[in-house]
């Protein structure tokens, strides 16, 4: 069961990871806010019939936990996008190693354990996440940075509220409902910074589109809770890291991002660190926050 358990977080972090150079194909032909709205509409199409399925499925819509759930889902995607606009591939997915040592913190605020191990990945993630931040060397601008930073912030409450679902029907009745609330979140705010979306896009942009709804958006978060739920938290929070390696390593490899000296010691120090992050939690329990679902692009 442990086995499945981690091919289903290491497919998860894969299909996370694909989301970065998935999302910047699409944002040559149309903005970060209609991006994430057809992504997330692709998504809740497909999840419908889970969400839908029976009766307790559907009582989760009434769900305030849920409601605020995918609500923060789905602008948690918006922020992010909106940055992805104004960074590379490389840095936007770099940037998301800081995930765990936020986690960690959050953890203490909340009353949870954090071991002194666990501090040091915080500060090395964290000075790795300055290092990006003050030198991006034509990587991206600041304001995409903060922007990204900005949504790590927003996916951290997610989790935290995530914590408080009620207990689902159906493995996917959780990530369905939470997609389909945040498509109905972003429609709005979408049509009211641009109006309604373009759809002439190309082939390709299309194919990018229904990647990001169906794989990076529904798959991976339903994989990843299906793991993290059957695994310690050190073991899964370790997958999060494969997250901003295959981001970065696909953004250097295909879209000819320049791997800067600063960028490279910064994602490093931010990798590291998350990896201490978790490995110095070893002994947190599978129920603590870091055993929650992960955010993802």
């Amino acid at each position: 069961m442990k086995r499945v358990a981690f091919l289903a977080l290491i497919l998860a972090g894969t299909l996370w990871g694909l989301g970065f150079p998935l999302g910047k194909l699409i944002l040559r032909e149309t903005d970060a806010a209609h991006m994430v709205l057809l992504r997330f509409i692709v998504a809740a199409v497909v999840a419908a019939p889970f969400a839908l399925r029976t009766k307790e499925a559907r009582a989760l819509f009434k769900s305030p936990v849920m409601l605020a759930s995918g609500a923060l889902y789905g602008v948690a995607f918006m922020v992010q996008f909106e940055g992805l606009a104004h960074v590379s591939v490389t840095l936007a997915a770099l940037l998301v190693g800081a995930m765990p040592a936020l986690i960690a913190v959050c953890a203490k605020v909340m009353g949870e354990k954090v071991s002194r191990a666990s501090w040091l990945g915080v500060g090395a993630a964290t000075l790795g996440a300055a290092l990006i931040a003050g030198k991006p060397d034509g990587a991206g601008s600041l304001l995409g940075v903060v922007l990204s930073l900005g949504s790590l912030l927003i996916f951290l409450a997610w989790l935290v509220v995530l914590k408080r679902a009620p207990k689902p029907p159906t493995p996917m009745a959780i990530p369905a409902v939470t997609v389909i609330v945040a498509a109905f979140t972003v429609l709005p705010i979408a049509l009211f910074m641009h109006g309604p979306p373009k759809l002439d896009l190309s082939p390709i942009a299309w194919t990018s589109v229904l990647g990001l709804g169906v794989l990076s958006t529904l798959l991976a978060t339903a994989a990843w809770q299906y793991g993290s739920s059957r695994v310690g938290s050190a073991s899964a929070g370790v997958f999060i890291n494969i997250e901003p390696l295959m981001g970065a390593s696909i953004g250097v490899l295909l879209f000819g991002d320049h791997l800067t000296l600063a960028l490279a010691i910064g994602g490093l120090m931010i990798i590291a660190g998350s990896f201490v992050v978790v490995l110095g939690e070893k002994h947190a329990e599978p129920g603590s926050l870091q055993a929650e679902p992960a955010p993802a692009p």
